[in-house]
């Protein structure tokens, strides 16, 4: 007897063991994943904020207002230089050859390259330096159009690019920016509005997600190179005293009007200079909210015009205002869209990108 209890306790005892263990591993196996669960929960969440923000659908407008504006401006440019092109190119010109050999950056993208490999042919540098500036004029006129509008894009880019680096020494922030964002268009879907290829039917209707891909990446561009530009300002101390804003407006290269004045009133200079560094560094950070977006873009706008008219750089100030007006003045977002994933009948009505 005495030996059959002790072994029913005894199984007892495992019995009550075994359940404990089952019991526990249960509740561990809870505990672990609770946790596991809403770290996918939160991977999930902070996915679709990344969805939204740079894959939504938008429209093409944005882009197109960039396209146009910006072929606009450089064929306005174009034909300001029309009239040096030979002084400014030509091997004969203001720098001539050893200069501009020394002085270029790439053989291979410089007319010089493309001068020497046709000169056995019997073609001298005169119709290939007419030939490449059509060829430029020829290709923004298609990209203004919207005409096969990235083949225009990478004509104009290439183009541009040749006759940037055959004339570097005479080239500025304004002519790299242009350039940047003639390859930007080259594989932007820029041709989806406002263009003979919409008109055509050659590309998508309606909204996508590479238009927003594209805009985000044009956004982003812009936030970096003006904080970049403001803090930079910052760190020195020309801009807090006023120096930088005095020297700009006087300097002869860059001299409009005479300023001279301002040495009596050196609040207006420091005023200024601060306002200078509060857009640009702020860009980045007011340009987003709806609230203060308008109030960013008008400053940035008005900031490019003071340069155009005081400094007389007119085609930087065009540029960059059409950089900043296509970016964030341009609604991308139709009144109604399907969020990715949400399936077709769940719709968002934001109206900014």
């Amino acid at each position: 007897m005495e030996a059959e209890l002790s072994g029913e306790i005894r199984t007892s005892r495992e019995a009550h063991a075994r359940a404990a263990k089952r019991r526990e591993g249960a509740v561990n196996a809870r505990s672990m994943a609770a946790p596991r669960a809403a770290n996918e929960r939160g991977f999930a969440r902070a996915w679709t904020a990344v969805e939204r923000f740079a894959f939504a659908p938008a429209s093409a407008a944005p882009l197109a207002v960039l396209r146009i504006g910006l072929a606009s401006v450089l064929l306005i440019q174009a034909g300001m230089v029309a009239p040096a092109l030979f002084d400014l190119y030509g091997r004969a010109g203001i720098l001539q050859t050893p200069l501009l050999d020394a002085l270029g950056r790439s053989e291979f993208v410089r007319l010089g390259w493309l001068i020497d490999r046709l000169a056995p042919l019997g073609i001298g540098e005169a119709p290939i330096i007419v030939a490449v500036g059509t060829f430029y004029v020829l290709a923004l006129v298609a990209l203004l159009a919207g005409w096969y509008t990235r083949t225009a894009a990478a004509g104009a880019w290439f183009s541009h690019l040749m006759l940037m680096m055959t004339a570097d020494v005479t080239n500025y922030g304004v002519d790299r920016f242009a350039n940047i964002f003639l390859f930007y268009l080259m594989w932007m879907p820029a041709g989806a509005a406002l263009s003979l290829d919409r008109w055509l039917g050659r590309t998508p209707v309606g909204p996508t997600s590479m238009a927003r891909f594209a805009l985000r990446l044009v956004q982003i561009h812009l936030c970096v190179v003006y904080l970049v530009s403001g803090v930079g300002k910052a760190l020195g101390e020309q801009w807090w005293n006023g120096e930088a804003i005095w020297r700009t407006l006087n300097m002869p290269e860059y001299r409009q009007y005479d300023f001279t004045w301002l040495a009596h009133y050196p609040w207006l200079a420091v005023g200024a200079g601060w306002m200078v560094m509060l857009v640009e560094s702020g860009y980045p950070v007011m340009i987003w909210p709806r609230r203060t977006r308008r109030l960013w873009v008008a400053a940035t706008v008005a900031l490019h015009v003071g340069i155009a008219a005081f400094m007389g750089l007119g085609v930087f100030g065009a540029i960059m205002a059409v950089l900043t007006i296509s970016a964030f003045a341009v609604p991308a977002n139709p009144p109604e869209f399907a969020l990715p994933g949400s399936g077709s009948g769940v719709t968002t009505g934001l109206r900014r990108g």
